[in-house]
């Protein structure tokens, strides 16, 4: 079962309400819609031979809706010579055609829709989330065509946890587009290159092989996983777009400050998303503008960049298994994000699994209160991790992902999760088990 109240699922409809009573407007504009996609898609015929979308002298750009990036600095966006876009194209194609598409974006607070306070936001007409220019995008470029939207993007997340929640999150809704922004919760580490890299080829190729747009935002400070994710892109020639390289061209041309950027170092401000919508915006013009170009896209068949550890992955929570023994545990809705989870208020806190994986990870709540315990975790009786639910002084209450015990071959083992003997704290939330059948480390 989906679990909607993870993301947020938005069905756009190509002519729909821009004022209370035009109802009769918009169904005389789809007709009309109707009519002029069926005639251009005859003279698209007549002129290259072609059915299905328009010729190039038919295609009409929507205009950025803002301008606040050079020709020099889309350049720097831009920058990665070999990227396939073949992919995107035919997404493109298929919305010429009216066929419904369905748009899908993946990652962190930033995607979520999460904006700062910058010191320039007031000239900024329309506040809104780079997710949501790049829907507009969409919507705007094909007036005729029925979108679905899905916002798949979570605060304080990576892409470990991505890889494991990616299924059900997106791939079950056969989202014809994907894009990745995942940049600035993970670090250029060995580890959180593997998690993207598996990411990125789960969705690749799933069902449908969905177009695959890679986004790389940055704190202001230019920290930001862009060098370990733009080597897996690169990799596999997929299309990428880097908010990184505009702002520190930017800020060291005095174009804009770090205070007009983002007011936390992390988030973008007003002015930051609108930025990294208009990157976006333009990079998708610069494919639409030579549609006729693209031919059909490839399949990906190379090797995995790192290894293909976490085939499978998935995340069971309270509804999906059940424990063999508990004590002072109960099924709990802690976090709205993770509902379904097991909870311990008091006392010593011990819960049992038996699941098949070769991988596994603990999803877990993390409590700013200072009730936050320690709990340790077994395989098979031995102990592989601790897990740290005190984040006292921290930002906010948030979920964790780590990764707790891995192995090259699946089988099945007894899991069991317990209060450290020194905890600090009494509290502890378990929010799902986190298993995949991949060869580990």
């Amino acid at each position: 079962m989906k679990k909607k109240s993870m993301i947020a699922v938005i069905f756009a409809l190509a002519l729909s309400l821009t004022a209370c009573g035009e109802g009769i407007q918009i169904e005389e504009s789809g007709q009309q819609a109707e009519q002029q996609m069926e005639d251009s898609g005859q003279q698209a015929e007549q002129d290259s031979g072609q059915e299905g979308y328009t010729s190039k002298t038919e295609i009409s750009l929507a205009p950025s809706p803002t301008d606040y990036v050079s020709v020099e600095e889309m350049e720097l966006a831009d920058m990665w010579q070999g990227s396939k876009e073949d992919s995107i194209a035919k997404v493109m194609k298929k919305a010429t055609q009216g066929e419904k598409v369905t748009v899908a974006v993946i990652g962190g607070s930033i995607t979520q829709g999460t904006i700062s306070s910058g010191s320039s936001d007031s000239l900024v007409e329309n506040k809104r989330c780079y997710a949501d220019i790049f829907f507009s995008w969409w919507k705007e470029t094909f007036p005729q065509t029925e979108f679905e939207f899905i916002n798949a993007g979570i605060g304080a997340t990576d892409s470990y946890l991505g890889v494991h929640r990616v299924q059900t999150d997106v791939l079950d809704y056969n989202p014809d587009i994907v894009l990745v922004e995942f940049a600035v919760n993970d670090a250029n580490s060995v580890f959180y290159k593997k998690t993207y890299d598996n990411l990125v080829r789960m969705i690749a190729k799933s069902g449908n092989e969905p177009a695959i747009l890679l986004l790389f935002m940055a704190q202001t400070n230019g920290a930001g996983a862009q060098e370990n994710q733009s080597n897996v892109g690169f990799s596999y020639s997929m299309p990428m777009v880097s908010y990184r390289n505009v702002i520190k061209e930017m800020m060291e041309t005095g174009k804009y400050s770090d205070k007009e950027l983002s007011s936390d170092e992390v988030h973008p401000s007003a002015l930051g998303h609108a930025i990294a919508g208009e990157i976006i915006w333009k990079y998708l013009n610069s494919i639409y503008e030579d549609l006729e170009e693209y031919g059909e896209p490839e399949p990906l068949e190379k090797p995995a960049v790192t290894k293909e550890c976490y085939t499978n992955a998935r995340i069971l929570d309270s509804k999906q298994i059940k424990p063999e023994s508990s004590s002072g545990f109960e099924e709990k809705e802690v976090f709205y994000t993770f509902p379904n989870d097991w909870t311990c208020e008091e006392g010593d806190g011990e819960i049992k699994f038996t699941a098949s994986f070769a991988n596994l990870g603990v999803l877990y709540y993390r409590q700013i209160d200072g009730n936050g315990g320690q709990y340790e975790v077994y395989v098979d009786g031995n102990m592989e991790a601790v897990l740290n639910a005190d984040f006292k002084g921290g930002w906010g209450n948030c979920a964790e992902a780590q990764e707790c015990f891995t192995s090259d071959e699946v089988k099945e083992h007894e899991i069991v999760i317990k209060e450290k003997e020194d905890s600090t704290g009494s509290s502890f939330t378990i929010l799902g088990l986190m298993l995949s059948d991949g060869a580990g480390n």
